[in-house]
């Protein structure tokens, strides 16, 4: 069972060149229709809260809070390439930002291999998942799920409930305290991890294969791709990135508690649905992540601003979901009646 189909529908340069302005107006609006509705909240909540909405500050704030979410989005968009969702970037991030810690804390491990334990604990979970869904064939959602549970369990077990507290070094603190031309370092690992991401995806085989994997897995056997390899590996990436996302948590907060990581699955998967109605419309990819936390960011942030309730991000992220989903859904009949 496939969770996620995977087909661009953006018109091509031939497609264009037969339609008239108006036409290729209409083609490309949906296209970059998610980006241009992002540009109008940021132009409409810097016109009515020009004393709060554009400025550095707010900017600050809204990349350091939302970083993380956008890192959980990519983790989450790699297997959706290949047609499967994990939804251990939610459950594994509450345990590995807490071991990062606990490693330092409990057990006096020096913060680079601390950090590179909770790295390569990250990458084994993936492993895990992709082997329980290549090898075991069980449904990728229910697979994670599993996996999931049973990680914040061991998250539970292992705190007892508590916080973990403790002195850390000022070489850990710096991993997402630091500041980079006024803004926060964080922006620019996402910004990397995003570039590396769309060149791998775009311009390499092993982007290619994970897509025709995830547009129709027996044809991609038929022609030779390994599946089960680059399905594994797609899991092995996205569980690796959980952790790296645990372990900026874990510098943020400065403390670790299983009550913190599980309100990131929504948004990271809003950002990664939202994601494949963009720039590459029916097909998930890179820069439409990066769009689809944008647009969630900026309009929570706008939100709150104007005085919002406590309710407002989980039912503004619950809502854009089941838009994203809609539209996706859509896209993928219109790729349908087409063929």
């Amino acid at each position: 069972m496939q969770s996620i189909e995977s087909n661009a529908l953006e018109p091509t340069k031939a497609d264009l060149k037969q339609l008239s302005v108006l036409q290729k107006f209409g083609r490309l609006l949906p296209v970059y229709g998610l980006v241009i509705l992002t540009l109008f909240l940021i132009a409409l909540f810097s016109f009515l809260l020009p004393d709060t909405f554009p400025t550095l500050l707010n900017l600050r704030a809204i990349l350091s809070d939302k970083s993380i979410i956008a890192l959980l989005s990519l983790a989450a968009m790699v297997p959706m390439a290949a047609g499967r969702i994990d939804l251990t970037v939610g459950y594994g991030i509450v345990i590995w930002h807490i071991l990062a810690i606990s490693l330092q804390t409990l057990y006096g491990v020096p913060w680079p291999i601390a950090v590179f334990i909770v790295l390569l604990l990250g990458a084994l979970t993936g492993f895990f998942n992709g082997v329980l869904v290549e090898v075991a064939k069980i449904d990728s959602f229910i697979a994670t799920l599993g996996t999931g549970t049973v990680l914040y369990a061991l998250a539970l077990w292992h705190t007892g409930g508590r916080q973990m507290v403790g002195l850390l070094p000022d070489g850990f603190y710096a991993i997402n305290g630091t500041f980079v031309f006024g803004l926060p370092i964080t922006a620019y690992y996402i910004l990397a991890i995003a570039l590396a991401l769309w060149l791998v995806l775009e311009y390499t085989p092993v982007g290619r294969f994970l897509y025709a994997i995830g547009a129709n897995p027996r044809a991609a056997e038929l022609n030779g791709i390994p599946t089960r390899k680059f399905v594994v590996g797609a899991f092995v990436t996205s569980g690796a990135m959980t952790a790296l996302a645990g372990v900026l948590l874990a510098s943020k907060l400065r403390i670790g508690q299983a009550s913190v990581g599980l309100e990131f699955l929504l948004p990271a998967l809003v950002g990664a649905f939202l994601g494949s109605t963009t720039i590459k419309p029916g097909r998930v990819n890179v820069w439409g992540t990066i769009v689809g936390v944008a647009i969630l960011a900026v309009g929570i942030s706008g939100i709150q601003q104007f005085g919002g309730s406590f309710w407002v991000e989980p039912m503004f992220n619950g809502v854009t979901l089941l838009v994203a989903i809609g539209i996706a859904g859509y896209a993928q009949r219109r790729k349908s009646a087409a063929q």
